[in-house]
């Protein structure tokens, strides 16, 4: 039986292990492990590729996303659009500062939010828009940006999953007035364990960020605010110093895969495959599908010995983390649907591209067998 695993950092890992190998010595021997020069020299790295002025280390993306609200000034009392299709980590940078997340259907086409429903969720109590560049497609950021104008309101771009995707050429992560990044060692720049971002143009809130990932100190033992314990680890910034200039050639692997996706599934009338928006592109950190009987389809795949996830199997709103908003089930329907079709294909850069001509005959084999 053939053995096709959802992913694996082994082909990019084994690809640099020379120089992450001279890395790990030179870090041994640094007796630096926290926030530190190969820190700095990483924030100034990413924010050069992200074309941003300013990257502030943190360690993990949920925190990324909780400081760039706390830097708004966003706090109890205060709304937040979001997404009714993300992972919960989105909601969640709301709910920390206090504020509420108020969802906004997606596209039904492309899976992230629909600039057109945006304008109907805001009230006199709307601070923020925090759009999720989700799957890795960048979301339509120049109508997103509009409502925001028009509104006066702020952009906090959730970007964990979307690094190097781009509206009209303009990189994800360098619209919002401060962002999140997150380095999920799956993620499309990975690091070795936990790591994070913020992104901004704005000195002042990069600023303040910097403050807040260290205990709200800028200087030792003198504390500013009740600011957290969220400092990138050096050897992660390290690891992602030596993956970024690479990120581009593993993106591009990424879409050859995903154009093998297409060319094998394009004719099975029982999925639905992705739609990639207008002036959007894709850096597919996920391949997913929607799928009719999806749970017996991932058996079966998964008893021929290939591994699937779903992303995400139950929308933030019916979670019980948020049975106190009172949200109810059909409140939500496109997200809904997403949640109970949505199957996610193995992809990842140095996949074996014969790899997707089995994914597909095993799917084609489950539909018209």
């Amino acid at each position: 039986m053939m053995s096709i695993p959802f992913f694996s950092s082994a082909p990019l890992h084994s690809a640099l292990k020379v120089e992450i190998d001279a890395f790990w010595q030179r870090f041994y021997d640094s007796n630096w492990y926290v926030l530190g020069p190969e820190v700095e020299a990483f924030e100034q790295a990413y924010a050069d590729f992200n074309q941003t002025t300013c990257c502030v280390g943190v360690a993990n993306g949920l925190d990324a996303l909780h400081i760039a609200l706390k830097a708004l000034d966003i706090g109890p009392g205060d709304e937040v659009i979001v997404p009714s299709n993300t992972y919960i980590a989105s909601w969640l940078g709301v709910s920390q500062v206090g504020a509420k997340p108020v969802p906004v259907e997606p596209n039904p086409h492309t899976w992230n939010i629909d600039p057109a429903r945006i304008e109907a969720a805001i009230t006199p109590r709307t601070k923020a828009i925090m759009p999720v560049h989700l799957y890795g497609q960048a979301c339509e950021m120049g109508p997103i940006m509009d409502v925001a104008d028009r509104h006066q309101l702020r952009v906090v771009e959730d970007n964990a999953q979307a690094h190097g995707a781009a509206w009209r050429g303009k990189l994800t992560g360098s619209f919002g007035h401060i962002n999140g990044v997150s380095f999920y060692p799956t993620k499309n720049l990975g690091a070795l364990g936990d790591a994070g971002a913020v992104t901004t143009d704005d000195p002042a809130l990069a600023d303040f960020a910097r403050m807040y990932r260290n205990y709200g100190s800028k200087e030792r033992y003198f504390n500013e605010m009740p600011g957290l314990n969220s400092r990138l680890d050096a050897c992660q910034a390290g690891i992602l110093r030596i993956k970024l200039p690479i990120l581009t050639q593993w993106n591009q692997m990424r879409a050859e895969l995903a154009q093998e996706y297409f060319a094998h599934l394009a004719d099975i009338e029982s999925i639905v495959l992705p739609t990639i928006g207008k002036d959007c592109t894709h850096v597919w950190h996920l391949f997913v599908i929607l799928a009719e009987q999806r749970d017996a389809l991932k058996t079966y795949l998964a008893e021929q010995g290939i591994a699937t996830l779903i992303h995400y199997p139950l929308p933030p709103h019916l979670q019980e983390a948020y049975a106190a908003l009172g949200f109810q089930p059909g409140q939500f329907p496109i997200a809904e649907e997403l949640a109970q079709k949505c199957l996610s294909l193995p992809l990842y850069p140095g996949m074996p591209i014969a790899h997707v001509a089995s994914v597909a005959a095993a799917i084609r084999a489950f539909y018209f067998s």
